[in-house]
């Protein structure tokens, strides 16, 4: 469905564009029960003005919008230096902004960027978004003609292009590289369980012991909801202190660094005989001592692939009407917290 211009709705009200123009503007020239009329069915059909294509030969602005959930997360960070790269590359510009992991800013921002801003979305949505399964403001979105790729965080539901990480094959190659040193008391710890990635790490984690046929201990999956992460020691200490732990595949690598403080608190040594995996392979991972394991999500390549697969709709390069979803595969990436 295209987005509704001021020609459709002269064409419905069968009075001139001019008419229509003055109307939505307010203007004294229109009668009360007219403009009131346009009004109406201007926002009853999500009427938004292009300012853009009065002036542009192809309606095109050359600039796509990116919305990421948080500017704290690495992992964005590397996904938005592929989205660049790839607009660059193509001659496009981009309006990046920030949800803060909220619902309303997220809807806000999209509203704001509709009105002939860009030429379509990237998006990352937000943990309020996932979390109320919210979705009509993204498909309102795609029937106004906006086209919309979706990275990292998807909703299942939207029907639009779509690029994800296999969390769930790389948890279970963190587990197999853990059982093939030696390690045999596996936890898992999640600060993400409230996200689909987080249930797919943790499900990939209880395949994975299930293929070593290794012992599934209920007390070794542990999910941390505190948001300060100066507090995951505090919570974690209880787990080490009451079960016999050799090793962690951890969500993030703040939960990772808390874990191997308390192993060496313990007595254990890293890599010896205490074994750290942490997904994302950020900075943090490479400047701890040791330096940890990771399960690399590829960032770059995710946001590289994003933006040439909405670039590609834009430019109608894309001509399948059907939506496509691309997986991006881990990499474990070996460093100092697991033994060779």
């Amino acid at each position: 469905m295209n987005r509704l211009t001021i020609k459709d709705i002269a064409a419905h009200f069968n009075v001139s564009i001019s008419t229509v123009s003055k109307a939505l503007n307010d203007s004294y020239e229109i009668s009360k029960s007219t403009k009131l009329k346009i009004q109406e069915y201007a926002k009853e059909h999500n009427y938004k003005p292009n300012f853009n294509a009065l002036s542009l030969k192809k309606r095109q602005t050359k600039t796509i919008g990116v919305i990421i959930p948080n500017m704290l997360n690495y992992f964005f960070a590397q996904v938005f230096k592929g989205v660049e790269k790839e607009a660059n590359k193509s001659g496009y510009k981009v309006i990046t902004c920030i949800s803060n992991e909220s619902f309303d800013k997220e809807v806000e921002t999209i509203e704001m960027l509709s009105n002939g801003s860009i030429d379509g979305f990237l998006l990352s949505i937000a943990e309020q978004t996932e979390e109320q399964n919210n979705f009509v403001h993204l498909t309102k979105t795609l029937e106004q003609g906006l086209p919309i790729v979706m990275f990292d965080r998807v909703a299942k539901d939207v029907d639009c292009d779509k690029v994800i990480t296999n969390d769930f094959e790389g948890a279970i190659n963190a587990v197999d590289h853990l059982a093939k040193t030696g390690c045999k008391h596996i936890a898992f710890i999640s600060t993400q369980s409230h996200l689909k990635s987080g249930k797919e790490r943790e499900l990939g984690y209880l395949e994975g012991l299930k293929k070593r046929n290794m012992e599934i201990n209920p007390n070794l999956v542990i999910h941390i909801f505190e948001e300060d992460y100066k507090q995951y020691e505090r919570i974690l200490l209880p787990y080490f202190e009451e079960n016999h732990i050799d090793s962690v595949i951890t969500t993030d690598e703040s939960s990772a660094i808390a874990a191997m403080k308390i192993a060496q608190r313990k007595g254990h040594t890293v890599p010896d005989d205490f074994s750290v995996i942490s997904f994302s392979n950020g900075i943090i991972a490479r400047h701890s001592s040791p330096k940890l394991t990771t399960v690399s999500q590829h960032g770059e390549i995710m946001g590289e692939t994003a933006a040439k697969m909405l670039i590609d709709k834009i430019e109608n390069k894309n001509t399948s009407e059907a939506s496509v979803t691309k997986v991006i595969q881990t990499d474990l990436v070996e460093r100092n917290s697991t033994r060779i």
